[in-house]
Parts: structure tokens; C-alpha cells; sequence
């Protein structure tokens, strides 16, 4: 017997396993790099015979075509195979893509694969080993995250069973709902029901009815449907009203002592006409060296909604005040948000404020940001404050038309840096006492919304680039910024090719030249019969604005650093710009980016959710007002061409609806995609869009929200 230790035998590895193996963890991580120490860590191996090994496996395999080295040593999965996560978009159809991170590429999932996945689920999915010159398809595997089990719709019952047919496009599946658990609703109500169980196979979902909304058709009914439908609230919790009715209205002496007193300087609102909730107010005065103290003073939300209470917590939920045509639902209680926190004329209000020393050419040589407490002498809508300006009479008439001649100075030198001008045209309802619309108009801009305009990008622009100075040479603190990010290429070549079927070009050789070339387009389409479609079609080509720590500068505007400060009363993120402003304004230390980019990422969410309920209530509003028009005859311009149809927008009121392919029976119609058109088969008539046509309204039906037209 011996005392000498006996080493350790290393287990024998044949090149056929390893490669299995190596394989599987690209597979695994199909977008992933690994060099050969990653793959033998991953594998437990420490044997140097076996790491050599590792490098011919994967010397192999990049040969074979399987691996691409992304750079020297580090390989990556060439043929796109494998697990990743995603979210599922799904269309109105049933087909889904997927997006993800993981993977920039469109993957294509047909029905069959969805395997009860549904629109925004999280999901795990399988990619498929792309064949040549098809799309990435792949099939769900896991459902790791449902994005709701609650839908809106309306009941259908037959004798035996019933479905609830839901409102969105983008659940294209009926629920199933046993007579038993229909909860009392009737046929044709609107209603809300909970998925609570889908077997695999199952061509629908099993549910239950949670909530009875009431009859189709009625207005409050609809209206809280919309709401319903984009998991948006309609009312708040008692204890939540009951904490913002108990908020005193008085301000201390204490209070006003600690703040910059504007109580006496001349100052003023500017609102839509129906406004309530007024969160911003200007102030002027004229300095002793000529130049101009502008004050834009901003309701101070803050100091009645403190972080992490109650009310804040609602109104984090809620991030955004939400407008739809009969109604606001606003984010914070009405006794906050029209009364405590709105800068309401002749009273005394607390605000936090961006004050500028600026000169008759709109050149700012000072500023400062803080707690003040202001008294506004007046509010104004925006045709009284033109009105004063245009007639050069009326009460604060020179204050207006220092501000109107600043702001258009202000607005020269954005464009001047390519700025966007994005000025759509815009639908107003008149409603009468039962909210049931009784005429459409066009919202026309006055030279005063742009005048507050320029005043609110202005506070906005200079308190992100306070919070990000880069010549500091520090890291710049954690800050909530409103970013926009450079149009897509494809999107944008796509955009181009479409503009030149009617006459029009676009440069797309760099940013800049992208920016300028657009506003010359607008300026090109102004009074055109085609102005509102190109529109439409160029906001499509753009990314969205939002939320993030992240700043990347927002494109659209031409800010390198821009955030939202202006709105607190009716945006959750300017509530977080303002604590967190006044945290560095007092040397505080930088704050956690994890947690405030998931605070970006749901703000972002709801305010999307907010602005689909407001085309959907405008969409209502529309068939409400087109119903007893039906038989009546409109011109208009195809706004959107599919394979099961014509889309037409009518010029008298941007009413949209379809023309069936299945009406136009004097020839047999082909979907002509890539010249957005479809094309008679025998006799060549053609129907591209931006086309003038003229339509006959056949119906507009208030359930399924669809309005149909015929050609004449």
C-alpha cells in the first residue's frame, strides 16, 4: 500500500458529444458570442486535451457554415436556430411576429404555433433554422407571462352556451362562457370576462363573465368599454378621494416665506378653451438693462403628492391623464388636479419654476430653477390672447406680443437646427347635452399655441441639459428623459419610394438631411388633397417618442437633451423630473437607473394605452355621428389599400371607412402591394392610394365599430 495520492482520471469526452453539446449552447443562446474558455466553463471542462478539442469543434462548425466568427475567437450561431424570449404582436388577422432583444430580426409565428399565445404575452419561443430566402418563423413553446386574461366585448348567447365577441382587433379568439357563469348579462350587453382556463387544441378560450358594463350602444357604457379595453380606470378608490378631499387648500406663511415670491409680476395662462386643469403660467418683466425676465412656472405637484404615498402610487398606476372626446380622466383627483395644484387666476399657487434673463433676440444670458409661489392675473384661451395680439389692444397686450415676437424667434432657430414640424390636423366634436356628436371640425392653431410651445420645449430642453452637462467631465447623473430615436432606414426607403408616385421626393442620405427634407415636404403638401394621408404616412415612419435613464437626444425635436417638466398635474414622468431636479438642485447623489427606467418603460406603456382609448373614443364618436347618414353620398381619398380592401377618408370631416373588395364587381381586384394599389385583373382600372374618390356610407355599426362604404 502506498501513500501517494492517485490522480484524478479525467473522464473521456468523444468529439461527436462535444459537438452535440457546443451546439445546444448556441442553440440555447442564439444570439449570443462564445470563445472556446466560455464553452469549457460551461461544460465543467478543465482538461487542456479537451479544450483543444472545444477550438476544432468550433473550427468545424464555422466551416460547415453552422458558426460565424463575430471576431477573432468569438462565434456566434449563423444558422438563426434555437430558444429566446419575446413578446408576441399580433394582428387583427391572427398572424403574430415576435419581438425581442435577443434577435433584431421580424420571426413570423403562424396560428397553429401560437399555442394560446396572445397579443403583448411574454413568451418563450423556438426559432426554426431559417430556410434560404424565406421569413424567420418560430413556434411558441412557453407562455412565461399572459399580458391580460381580462377582455371587453359583447355576449352572444345561443340556447346551449354563449361567447363574449371581443371589441379589440387584436384578440382575435371569442371566449367561450358557459350559460352558468354568464353572471346575469344578456344578449348584446357589453361585458368584461376573465379567461380562466384554454386547453391545448382548444380552438377557444374558456371564461367567465367578472363585470357587466351594460347595453351596447349607450354611451357611458361605450365609453367605459374603451377603458376597460386598454386596462385603463374609470374611477378612483374611496381612500384615494378621501386622502386628496382632506389636502388643505391654505398656504403657510412658512411656506411662502421659503419660495421666490412672482405674486406681483405680471402673469398670465394660455389653454384650450374647455381647459381645467391648468399646469404651467407665464410671467414677464422688463429689466433695467433692456433684456426680459421670463418666468415659466410650473404647478407644483410635488409638495401635496409626496413619494411613495397613496395618492403617488395612484398616480404612478395611472402615469397619464387620459382624453377622450366627451371627457378627461384625469390622473390625479379633481380636487388636485382642478383645483389644490391648477394655476386658477387670482389665487395663490405654489410652483416650481425655470426663470430666463433673456434679450430681445431670444438669447437666454441667465437662469434659474426653483420653488416659487406665483398669483395669476389672468386666463386666457387661445383666440382671446391672438385676438389681442392681432388687434394689438387688450388687456396684457405688450406682455403677449413680447412673448409672441420671442417664441417666433425661438421656433426660427429650431427648424434653423431641423426640427420637425409635425402639425397634424386635428378633429373637434361638437356634442350636445347627451354627448351624442352634432357636427366635426378642424381644430385650427393659432400663432399663441405655438407661442406656448416654444416657452414649454424651452423649459423642458434646458432642464434636461442642467441635469446632463457633459463638459463636467463627470458620468452623468441619473435623469428621466423623453427620447426619440432616429427613423428606421427601411422604413424611411420604403417612405421615399411611396412620395414619388406622387411627385414628391425625399433626401435620405443622413439625419439631418432626412429632417430638412421632410419640413420642405410639409411645406410642399400644405392646402393638397393628399396633405393629411402623407402626414399620416410620414408619423408612421418615425419612431415613438418615450420614456428612458437612456438618453440618446430626441430626434424629432433636435435636442441632444430633452425631458418633460411642464405637465405635472397630468403626466407621472414630470413629477419624477421634478423630485428628481430638486435632488441635484441640492447636491444630492445620483439616483438608481434600474429603478427609474421601469418606471420609463410602464409611462411609456400607458401613455400608449392612453392614446389608443382616444382614437378609439374618436372612432366611436365618428360612427355615432355617420349612423344616420347612411344612403348619403361624400368624396374622399383612399387611405389605405389591403387585400380585402379600399380604406377612404372623407374630406369633409376625416371620417374613415371601407370599401369592400368584394363590392367592386366589375372585375376581378389583385393587391398590388408594392405600389399600394389593387389592380382589376381583365380590365387594368386601378385604385392606388391618395386616389379621389366618391363613396355612398351603406352602414355604421356601433358594435363592431366598422364603417362600410360603396364606390359610386
Amino acid at each position: 500500500m502506498t501513500n501517494m495520492s492517485k490522480k484524478k482520471k479525467t473522464k473521456s469526452i468523444t468529439k461527436i458529444y462535444l459537438k452535440n453539446k457546443i451546439v445546444a449552447i448556441f442553440r440555447n443562446g442564439p444570439s449570443k458570442t462564445f470563445n472556446y474558455k466560455q464553452i469549457a466553463n460551461k461544460l465543467n471542462i478543465r482538461d487542456l486535451s479537451q479544450k483543444q478539442m472545444i477550438m476544432a469543434v468550433l473550427s468545424e462548425l464555422k466551416e460547415s457554415g453552422r458558426l460565424e466568427e463575430v471576431y477573432r475567437g468569438k462565434y456566434r450561431n449563423k444558422v438563426r436556430e434555437g430558444y429566446f424570449v419575446g413578446t408576441v404582436n399580433m394582428s387583427a388577422k391572427g398572424r403574430a411576429t415576435i419581438h425581442s432583444n435577443e434577435i433584431k430580426e421580424e420571426i413570423f409565428v403562424s396560428v397553429a404555433n401560437l399555442n394560446n399565445a396572445l397579443h403583448k404575452d411574454l413568451v418563450k419561443v423556438y426559432l426554426f433554422a431559417q430556410r434560404k430566402k424565406t421569413q424567420h418563423e418560430a413556434e411558441v413553446v412557453e407562455i412565461i407571462k399572459r399580458n391580460k386574461t381580462n377582455f371587453v366585448g359583447t355576449v352572444e348567447i345561443s340556447q346551449n352556451f354563449a361567447f363574449l365577441i371581443p371589441d379589440s382587433k387584436f384578440m382575435p379568439f371569442d371566449i367561450f362562457v358557459p350559460l352558468k357563469l354568464l353572471n346575469n348579462a344578456k344578449n348584446g350587453q357589453k361585458a368584461i370576462a376573465e379567461i380562466i382556463e384554454w386547453e391545448v387544441g382548444a380552438k377557444n378560450p374558456l371564461g367567465k363573465i367578472v363585470e357587466l358594463l351594460g347595453n351596447a350602444g349607450d354611451n357611458e357604457v361605450e365609453i367605459h368599454a374603451i377603458l376597460a379595453e386598454f386596462d385603463l380606470p374609470y374611477r378612483y378608490p374611496e381612500n384615494v378621494e378621501k386622502i386628496a378631499n382632506s389636502i388643505p387648500e391654505k398656504i403657510s406663511e412658512s411656506e411662502i416665506a421659503s419660495r421666490r415670491d412672482f405674486r406681483n409680476i405680471p402673469t398670465f395662462t394660455i389653454d384650450p378653451i374647455d381647459a381645467k386643469d391648468f399646469d404651467d403660467a407665464l410671467s414677464i418683466e422688463e429689466l433695467e438693462n433692456g433684456n426680459y425676465e421670463i418666468g415659466v412656472h410650473i404647478a407644483d405637484v410635488t409638495h401635496y403628492v409626496s413619494q411613495g404615498s397613496v395618492l403617488d402610487k395612484e398616480a404612478f398606476n395611472r402615469a397619464t391623464s387620459v382624453y377622450l372626446v366627451d371627457r378627461v380622466i384625469p390622473m390625479l383627483p379633481e380636487k388636485l388636479s382642478n383645483k389644490i395644484c391648477s394655476l386658477r387666476p387670482n389665487e395663490e399657487k405654489l410652483c416650481f419654476s425655470a426663470v430666463f434673463e433673456m434679450d430681445s433676440s431670444a438669447n437666454i444670458k441667465k437662469q434659474w430653477f426653483g420653488n416659487t409661489i406665483i398669483n395669476s392675473d389672468r386666463r386666457f384661451n387661445y383666440a382671446e390672447a391672438q385676438q389681442i395680439i392681432d388687434n394689438d389692444k387688450g388687456v396684457f397686450c405688450n406682455e403677449l406680443k413680447i412673448f409672441d415676437g420671442l417664441s417666433k424667434i425661438l421656433r426660427k432657430n429650431r427648424f434653423n437646427n431641423n426640427s420637425i414640424s409635425f402639425d397634424r390636423t386635428e378633429v373637434k366634436f361638437e356634442l350636445d347635452e347627451k354627448s351624442f356628436p352634432i357636427s366635426i371640425s378642424f381644430c385650427e392653431n393659432e400663432d399663441t399655441h405655438s407661442l406656448i410651445e416654444e416657452f414649454m420645449l424651452l423649459a423642458n430642453k434646458r432642464v434636461a441639459e442642467i441635469i446632463s452637462k457633459v463638459d463636467t467631465g463627470k458620468k452623468p447623473k441619473t435623469f428621466v428623459y423623453r427620447i426619440h430615436d432616429l427613423p428606421d432606414p427601411d422604413k424611411i426607403s420604403n417612405f421615399s419610394k411611396f412620395l414619388k408616385k406622387f411627385g414628391y421626393g425625399l433626401k435620405t442620405n443622413s439625419a439631418n438631411n432626412i429632417s430638412s427634407s421632410l419640413n420642405n415636404l410639409f411645406k410642399q403638401l400644405e392646402g393638397k388633397k393628399e396633405q393629411n394621408l402623407i402626414e399620416t404616412i410620414a408619423i408612421r415612419t418615425m419612431a415613438k417618442a418615450k420614456y428612458s435613464t437612456q438618453n440618446i437626444g430626441h430626434y424629432g425635436l433636435a435636442f441632444p437633451f430633452y425631458t418633460h417638466f411642464t405637465s405635472p398635474i397630468r403626466r407621472y414622468p414630470d413629477i419624477m423630473v421634478h423630485r428628481m431636479l430638486k435632488h441635484y438642485l441640492e447636491n444630492g447623489r445620483s439616483l438608481s437607473s434600474k429603478t427609474y427606467e421601469d418606471k420609463c418603460n410602464h409611462c411609456s406603456e400607458m401613455e400608449q394605452s392612453a392614446a389608443n382609448a382616444e382614437r378609439a373614443s374618436i372612432k366611436y364618436k365618428m360612427i355615432e355621428f355617420i349612423q344616420d347618414k347612411i344612403g348619403e353620398q361624400f368624396y374622399g381619398i383612399i387611405s389605405g389599400v389591403s387585400p380585402w380592401g379600399i380604406y377612404v377618408e372623407l374630406l369633409e370631416n376625416k371620417i374613415e371607412g371601407m370599401v369592400s373588395i368584394r363590392n367592386l364587381e366589375d372585375d376581378f381586384y389583385i393587391f398590388d402591394e408594392a405600389n399600394y394599389c389593387i389592380v382589376g385583373q381583365y380590365h387594368k382600372k386601378k385604385y392606388q392610394l391618395g386616389d379621389n374618390v366618391k363613396i355612398e356610407i351603406v352602414r355604421a355599426d356601433i358594435i363592431k365599430k366598422q364603417i362600410d362604404f360603396v364606390l359610386k
